[in-house]
């Protein structure tokens, strides 16, 4: 198959079938990942402007009863410190993001039975409460589909869950037995159902990986529509099985976030902090190949430090305050602007807002 060919089909109809994707992901060089970004990069301009949206990005617990192999955080990692931040430590985050400008709000953690999920829906409602103008994202993995409704009830707007590969196979050399292709798909289409915006996404470079399982990854994107893509690069830590496993291509991850662009014009497509952390620059280049969100840390400065899904990861000692006015300079290098405001997807049409009537507070 002609490269340029498909790149021209890519650009124009916005659809490729699983055989296209694989010879382009195959056969793109240099040249060809440089005219997708360009592309991907106009798309994205014509659709958002110069504005990139920031999410506040809370990393509230590091327990998780999973054991995913690439996981630094993994349950049989006894080398990981743990830790749990209470309501009002997420509180603190939300009041000190806000007044730097932050509009969304997202907490991470691992699947911790220790933070409840009626502690969490609690946690939710407040946070919805002080601050009414902001969205609020979760991601906190697996769950039944009354507890998602019940994270919407109480007011989640969002919500993340990388598929990481669509690829059965693929899927059980990154995942223990007890974790399924299937039930983490189900999660997805449940999520969509309720009315969440929905984030799914993959690793580049995870061990196993090919041409042909990032093509069904596209695939599975084009079927699922969702509202928002997380990509970044694989990198190993040292305390997991893949300790040893060679870190994915910046290169290769940068051409995969002009495909999603150009696959998918309108989804929301972060500069991942993995992304920051495999290259200096690595999240410019990202907004320069088609990607509109970034996501610093507001986490205590006191966990982040904990929170090591990967090795060397960016931002663990930087202040929120610091860590704003860099971002801001680096955007700002780039001829892109911090946009302060929810961000929310333009699929979504009249986004929902908080019932409540207390007005946004700074703390």
């Amino acid at each position: 198959m002609c490269i340029d060919t498909l790149i021209q089909q890519l650009c124009c109809t916005h659809w490729l079938d699983q055989a296209q994707w694989a010879a382009l992901l195959r056969g793109a060089g240099a040249q060809e990942a440089k005219h997708l970004a360009q592309a991907a990069q106009a798309e994205a301009v014509a659709r958002f402007g110069k504005k990139i949206y920031v999410r506040g990005l809370i990393e509230f617990t590091n327990y998780c009863r999973n054991d995913c192999y690439y996981c630094g955080i993994r349950r049989s990692n006894a080398k990981a410190q743990r830790y749990r931040l209470t309501p009002e430590d997420i509180f603190a985050c939300c009041a000190e993001g806000y007044d730097l400008g932050f509009r969304t709000f997202v907490l991470q953690g691992g699947e911790d039975a220790g933070f409840s999920d009626d502690l969490l829906c609690r946690t939710v409602e407040t946070i919805k409460k002080r601050w009414s103008d902001c969205a609020l994202t979760l991601s906190v993995g697996e769950r039944n589909r009354g507890v998602y409704q019940s994270f919407f009830d109480a007011g989640a707007d969002r919500y993340l869950l990388r598929h990481e590969t669509a690829n059965e196979a693929h899927y059980h050399r990154l995942h223990p037995a007890a974790l399924s292709l299937a039930r983490r798909k189900e999660c997805l289409w449940t999520l969509k159902e309720i009315g969440f915006q929905v984030g799914a996404g993959f690793m580049v470079g995870a061990p196993g990986q090919t041409a042909e399982t990032l093509a069904e990854d596209l695939i599975f994107l084009q079927q699922l529509q969702p509202h928002m893509v997380g990509i970044g690069p694989f990198l190993p830590h040292k305390d997991t099985p893949f300790a040893q496993e060679a870190a994915g291509s910046t290169e290769q991850t940068l051409l995969l976030l002009s495909c999603v662009r150009l696959m998918l014009p309108q989804v929301l497509l972060p500069a991942t902090t993995a992304l920051g952390t495999a290259a200096a620059d690595g999240r410019e280049r990202g907004i320069l190949a088609g990607a509109n969100v970034v996501m610093p840390n507001l986490s205590p400065l006191s966990v982040r430090k904990k929170y090591m899904l990967y090795d060397n990861k960016i931002c663990t000692g930087d202040e929120s305050a610091q860590c704003r006015s860099c971002l801001q300079h680096r955007l700002s290098s780039i001829d892109y602007e911090w946009a302060v405001e929810r961000g929310d997807s333009p699929l979504l049409g009249t986004p929902r807002t908080s019932a409540s009537t207390v007005p946004a507070q700074s703390g």
